[in-house]
């Protein structure tokens, strides 16, 4: 190879894996260990920070430098990074111009054949129109008191105006639905809470460092999921029922992405589905406008029956 092929061949090894023997690195490249060393000395020229480790198997790392250089993506790599910055616009963290940027950057060093692979996908990210739009420093200052395990103050929106600042130990940040949330310990009131980190305003300094301890059943994401569903330690809803109604199974399905659905012939299906309530089931399952039967447990039917009733007051 050239040396400007094998530099290039020798950046990518180096990006594959953390530590890389030298001699390995010499066979890869089918070079001696003392070529290796000057292609090494030619890529901290060009900004690399290429880091030497001593030992027996001693050889040569990638480490973080003060800069970004250029990278080296193989082609799978190179269209999840573009697809990903197409997805950006979703998360809601105030980045959709700068992810655009960004693809526009990568998109021009691509060889054609990737290029098109990209353009081929046709993907539009269209965010929630609810979804608050988060700046990302705040994101990156939340972040920072996570890894660093210092109690954070804020002032929340929903708090009375003359309310003093709120404290709390940041274990988690979680995007979910196109919002961003905190998962933290409130030490005040002795308890977790999910805060909407759009409706947080920061004060600086922070507070002490804390001790972190352990999410309620060790998962962030089964514990918020619970939280948002009205049960504790599982994803499932706390109040799940059994009806059939009198659709396709392919109009229910469209409009149940949780529940389970079985065909019972072209013009009925049996749907298994919850709420976090049995109020709130009963009335969910009033929106498919079709004759319906409840299979169970008890509580959908008595549900059904007060939510009937109420109905019937109101028109009254």
């Amino acid at each position: 190879m050239t040396t400007s092929s094998r530099l290039l061949t020798l950046l990518s090894l180096l990006q594959a894996r953390r530590d890389w023997p030298g001699g390995l690195l010499a066979e890869r490249l089918d070079v001696s260990p003392r070529t290796v060393r000057r292609d090494v000395d030619r890529l901290r020229g060009l900004g690399y920070p290429v880091e030497a480790f001593r030992g027996p198997d001693g050889g040569y790392r990638l480490a973080a430098g003060t800069e970004l250089p250029p990278l080296l993506f193989d082609d799978d790599q190179a269209v999840a990074v573009a697809v990903a910055l197409r997805l950006a616009a979703l998360s809601g963290a105030g980045i959709a111009e700068a992810a655009v940027r960004a693809l526009t950057t990568v998109r021009q060093v691509m060889p054609p054949r990737l290029r098109h692979r990209i353009d081929d996908l046709e993907l539009t990210a269209i965010p929630p129109a609810s979804a608050p739009r988060v700046d990302s420093s705040v994101l990156t200052t939340l972040s920072a008191a996570v890894r660093s395990r210092e109690t954070i103050r804020f002032d929340y929106a929903e708090a009375e105006p003359a309310a003093p600042p709120r404290r709390a130990e940041p274990h988690h940040l979680v995007a979910r639905s196109g919002r961003w949330y905190l998962v933290a310990w409130d030490p005040d009131r002795a308890d977790w809470r999910i805060f909407r980190v759009d409706r947080m305003r920061l004060r600086i300094p922070n507070g002490p460092r804390f001790t972190p301890r352990e999410v309620p059943g060790g998962d962030v994401a089964t514990f918020v999921t619970g939280r948002f569903r009205g049960a504790l330690g599982t994803t499932q809803w706390p109040c799940r029922g059994e009806v059939v109604i009198d659709l396709p199974a392919g109009d229910v399905s469209a409009h149940e992405p949780d529940g389970v659905v079985e065909p019972l012939g072209p013009d009925r299906s049996r749907l298994t589905t919850g709420s976090w309530s049995w109020i709130g089931l009963a009335a969910a399952l009033g929106r498919f406008d079709a004759e319906l039967e409840v299979v169970g447990p008890v509580e959908l039917t008595d549900a059904c029956a007060a939510l009937a009733a109420r109905y019937a007051r109101a028109v009254t």
